[in-house]
């Protein structure tokens, strides 16, 4: 934990509540994106948001400074993720995730947004921990020893989750989507 957000922390707990929206802003919009990418509705992903933070803003006594707060925030964000039960896929709103495409070529971006929606739509073939272990490693770029930190969990059970989540979403791939991987090479 970084010194200003020690002094922000410090500050909240003493009663000076105005200090939490400078300590939480720069989360914002990391805990909006991951929590559409788990629910796959903005609707809901601003619910998750902003129960997150009631839930920091609560609990704040509770938050051990040693760790990062992001990361507690994340954790969070899982917690009330799983607490609120929202699974059911919404194709629609994938379209947010697959804008990750770098090429030049709009026949190109098309073609790789489209690949890559329909890679999306295989995450309900998954469980949640593998779900939650894809997103966090293969979609926010999160180490290894982050999403354990995040998920509560060892760096070996990420591991684990992780190949099976892969290897599921490469068999969906292949079974709803055929040609779709020799597409992509």
């Amino acid at each position: 934990m970084d010194e200003k957000e020690s002094r922000l922390v410090e500050l909240v707990l003493g009663g000076q509540t105005e200090a939490f929206e400078p300590l939480v802003t720069p989360y914002r919009k990391l805990l909006l994106t991951l929590a559409y990418r788990l629910s796959r509705n903005i609707e809901e992903a601003k619910e998750i948001s902003q129960e997150t933070l009631l839930r920091a803003f609560r609990y704040l006594g509770s938050f051990d400074r040693r760790r990062s707060f992001k990361n507690w925030l994340l954790q969070i964000e899982m917690n009330v993720w799983r607490s609120l039960g929202e699974r059911a896929a919404d194709e629609g709103t994938l379209r947010e995730l697959a804008a990750w495409n770098t090429h030049e070529d709009p026949e190109e971006r098309l073609a790789g947004k489209e690949a890559r929606e329909k890679l999306l739509t295989c995450l309900d073939g998954l469980s949640p921990r593998e779900r939650e272990v894809f997103l966090l490693r293969d979609i926010e770029g999160r180490s290894v020893k982050e999403t354990a930190e995040v998920l509560r969990t060892s760096p070996i059970s990420v591991r684990v989750h992780l190949s099976r989540a892969r290897v599921k979403i490469r068999r969906l791939v292949k079974d709803r989507f055929p040609g779709l991987m020799e597409a992509q090479r």
